[in-house]
């Protein structure tokens, strides 16, 4: 019989090509016909097989995991906040998967923060590769909750494979994602966790959005052994939370960016949990549970906060929390757009609310009932600003203590914790004559 054969049917009419089977000195023809998971006969001169096709389809298989969705999209949640829609390097667009002993971490980063989670799956492989993020969490929401089955070749190529269908897409190697930092020469010191969402909930709001004055955009930490501080400002507002419950090691200083500590807040769980904290001077590395994450610090002089907290403001107002919040957002739907002013005129125990735009003949003043010590005063106030501060305190009843209408107020919660101290500071607006 001649080694070369013609393109022959099978027995249902499909059509099967030669291969041709080097075996030692012996030259033979396989027909393979490509349907996977069935017997069909593979064919040498003159001998007849049975083999299964889907030995071969498995040749080019790198790695192969199987991992609920549920649980998958659940951990990718809490770090997609880190990749930026728009980033110059593609490579920054995926999430990079590792798989090491029956474990799958996944790292992302934009270069500043870097987040990873853990999660347990099935595998017998251990190695690294690079999904796009967006078509991955696309997928998983809308996905059921089902196990998941990934097969990644050799080039890249991923399948996914769910109860019902398969899922293709391009991946990159892991070679080209950007290193984590390293913990080096780190000082450390211990706090709940709850206590440190807590901290990052009541002044991550009062950072600035301006990126030329950097130092204000992040939150300051100052350490020292009776606490630990935590500041933020921008020049029209300040927040100060102490907690003296956290013990650290020595007096020290940094400034965390705000939007890794945005990410942290929503990746912990408030709870009475100890996390460490390890810095150095250009990084800070926080880990809890199966979360970690970096980020580099700003490398900037926070302004020296102290010296603008009047120590000598005579006049205390004490208001209901929520009812003096309320009637700010009212009252404030008449003010000015660009300054959001409310004029508060406080005269015995009755507080008038007040604001107006001339512009477009807009006025609203309301009243209500207060406990005030001091001479009657008008001060101004940018009305959004004071609704923020008010949220960020849980107290039903908050203190307000004023001098003169050119002067900062302060902002205190009646109520607070034994281990916590709250001061916010915000600067009047010049009152409309």
């Amino acid at each position: 019989m001649s080694n070369i054969v013609k393109r022959q049917d099978t027995k249902d009419g499909r059509r099967c090509n030669p291969w041709r089977a080097p075996m030692g000195n012996f030259n033979g023809i396989v027909f393979i016909l490509q349907c996977p998971g069935k017997i069909i006969p593979i064919i040498f001169t003159g001998i007849e097989h049975n083999i299964k096709i889907s030995s071969f389809a498995q040749i080019n298989s790198k790695m192969k995991f199987i991992v609920s969705s549920s649980s998958l999209l659940k951990q990718l949640q809490h770090i997609a906040g880190v990749i930026n829609a728009n980033t110059v390097l593609p490579i920054l667009e995926d999430f990079l998967f590792e798989i090491e002993k029956n474990k799958l971490s996944v790292i992302a980063t934009d270069l500043e923060t870097v987040m990873r989670i853990q999660l347990d799956i099935e595998a017998k492989d251990n190695g690294k590769v690079c999904i796009p993020a967006k078509i991955l969490m696309d997928t998983l929401k809308n996905l059921p909750d089902q196990p998941l089955t990934f097969n990644i070749d050799k080039n890249s190529g991923i399948e996914i494979t769910s109860d019902s269908g398969k899922y293709k897409v391009q991946g990159e190697s892991a070679d080209n994602f950007p290193k984590e930092p390293a913990a080096d020469d780190t000082s450390s010191f211990k706090m709940i966790a709850s206590s440190l969402v807590t901290a990052i909930n009541k002044t991550l709001f009062a950072t600035s959005n301006d990126d030329l004055r950097p130092a204000m955009t992040g939150v300051f930490f100052e350490l020292d052994k009776k606490g630990l501080q935590f500041v933020a400002t921008d020049a029209h507002r300040l927040v100060r939370y102490k907690r003296k419950d956290v013990s650290c090691p020595k007096n020290d200083s940094f400034i965390v960016p705000r939007k890794p500590l945005n990410l942290l807040k929503a990746a912990i769980p408030s709870n009475e949990e100890e996390i460490t904290i390890n810095y150095n001077n250009n990084h800070l590395f926080i880990k809890h549970g199966s979360t970690q994450m970096s980020c580099r610090l700003i490398d900037a002089r926070f302004p020296d906060y102290k010296v603008v907290i009047p120590s000598d403001n005579p006049y205390r107002l004490t208001v209901n929390r929520s009812d003096f919040q309320n009637a700010l957002r009212r009252v404030s739907v008449f003010s000015n757009k660009s300054t959001n002013q409310v004029a508060l005129n406080i005269t015995g125990s009755e507080l008038q609310l007040a604001a107006q735009d001339v512009d477009f003949n807009f006025e609203g003043n309301e009243r209500m009932k207060c406990q005030y010590n001091g001479e009657d005063l008008m001060i101004a106030f940018n009305a959004r600003f004071l609704v923020e501060m008010l949220s960020a305190t849980d107290s039903s009843e908050v203190n307000m203590e004023l001098s003169t209408s050119t002067k900062a107020g302060i902002l205190k919660p009646v109520d607070q914790e034994e281990n916590e101290e709250l001061l916010m500071l915000v600067m009047p607006l010049m009152l409309n004559q």
